[in-house]
């Protein structure tokens, strides 16, 4: 994958992380979104062009090449899926040359039986995300002239799947309830590392997939907002900010959410890693003009595209729906965006002495999924509701 085309899409990741709402939880693809921009970029005009392109964070020139290059660089990742979907009014007229800058194989049309045309719609996101994302976020509306859409779905499977256990947090946002808790054991404790940042402190975890797609955790300090975490997160994924890792932590309270002690063990590794955290899904639906400079979309009446049709066009829609699913075994997310343009076993006895980090998440935290190598961001999210315990599972209190 380019490394200019990635630095560009984790640039509009944590640009969109500090303007999030996230007090429910939430979950948002860049990469699903800079591939529609850099295709509305190379055929936008005069000043839409030029904030199109700054947003990107590339030349309008060289967007359209650099969005075919990364839907097909992200397509050939296993668990990753990649696909783009170009669908206009039958008597739209789209310019040659902007046409055959899209990958083959995208491109529709729909008529005057917008039911119809939406069923398709909606039957291409849930086909084109495994179903976790069932309807395109946009509905076609009688203006309609151009549906441009992207859809990801990713899905991995842990290396070592976690154990389910019920997860009771004793302080902060989720004391009282009884929550669906995922612990594992591991002797990698170079999987958990703490950063300092202007805002405060952040512990980071790599949860590894077995497809080269990687899961962060990152837990901030209390007071840190959802941006600033994920930002944090950005930076460890990049490696642009620096981090103690696990087995050069001192004893003690070394970072939020990790505590590192020493215990009497019935092995004799040296050092292990202890991750209690929880099970989530999370779900949103974005409105990508609700910041129209985060973006680039222009929103006035005026024709903005001259490069894609002979008729004026202009964007009157653009949304994103995506979900993420955390759980003992995997992980899986899908995201569809879409603009329109208008007019254990027994303890043995202890014989070892073990360092033990003990890494909790018992309060709100972020997310963020990559490729392993480069490290591409594909999602990003805040978990504020996790998953509650099945109340099947819960034994009721004795009453002898």
């Amino acid at each position: 994958m380019s490394g200019a085309g990635i630095r560009a899409v984790n640039a509009l990741t944590v640009r969109w992380a500090r303007t999030v709402a996230a007090d429910d939880g939430t979950v948002f693809s860049a990469a699903g979104v800079w591939p529609l921009l850099a295709f509305l970029a190379d055929g936008a005009g005069g000043r839409a062009r030029a904030e199109l392109s700054e947003a990107l964070g590339v030349p309008a020139e060289v967007a359209a090449s650099a969005a075919r290059e990364l839907l097909t660089d992200m397509a050939s990742v296993t668990g990753l899926d990649a696909a783009l979907g170009l669908w206009t009014q039958q008597s739209l007229r789209l310019r040659d040359d902007w046409r055959a800058g899209l990958p083959a194989g995208t491109y529709g049309t729909f008529g005057d039986d917008l039911l119809t045309a939406q069923e398709r719609l909606d039957a291409w996101a849930a086909e084109r995300t495994g179903g976790l994302v069932e309807r395109m976020p946009l509905k076609l509306t009688r203006d309609a002239q151009l549906l441009l859409a992207s859809a990801l779905a990713l899905r991995t499977t842990w290396r070592q799947p976690f154990t389910e256990l019920p997860l009771r947090p004793e302080h902060g946002p989720w004391r009282g309830r009884t929550l669906l808790g995922l612990f594992r054991r591991s002797v990698r404790p170079d999987r958990v590392g703490v950063a300092a940042t202007p805002a405060g402190h952040v512990t980071a975890l790599t949860v590894p997939g077995d497809n080269g797609i990687d899961v962060h955790l990152v837990l901030g300090e209390e007071g840190m907002t959802p941006g600033q975490v994920i930002t944090a997160g950005v930076g460890l994924v990049e490696r642009t900010l620096p981090a103690t890792e696990g087995g050069r932590l001192p004893l003690g309270h070394v970072g939020p959410g990790l505590y590192v002690e020493q215990r009497p063990s019935a092995s004799p590794e040296p050092i292990a890693l202890e991750v209690r955290t929880v099970a989530y899904e999370v779900r949103a639906d974005h409105d990508l003009l609700a910041d129209p400079p985060l973006f680039g979309l222009p929103t006035t009446p005026q024709a903005h595209f001259p490069g894609i049709a002979d008729a004026p066009l202009t964007i009157g829609a653009a949304r994103q729906s995506a979900v993420a699913q955390f759980s003992a075994k995997g992980f899986r997310a899908g995201a569809v965006t879409a603009v329109t343009a208008t007019p254990g076993s027994a303890p043995l006895p202890p014989s070892h002495t073990t360092t033990v980090l003990t890494l909790t998440y018992d309060r709100p935290f972020a997310f963020l999924t990559t490729t392993r190598s480069p490290r591409l961001l594909l999602t990003s999210g805040w978990v504020a509701s996790p998953v509650p315990y099945p109340a099947m599972h819960l034994r009721p209190a004795s009453t002898s």
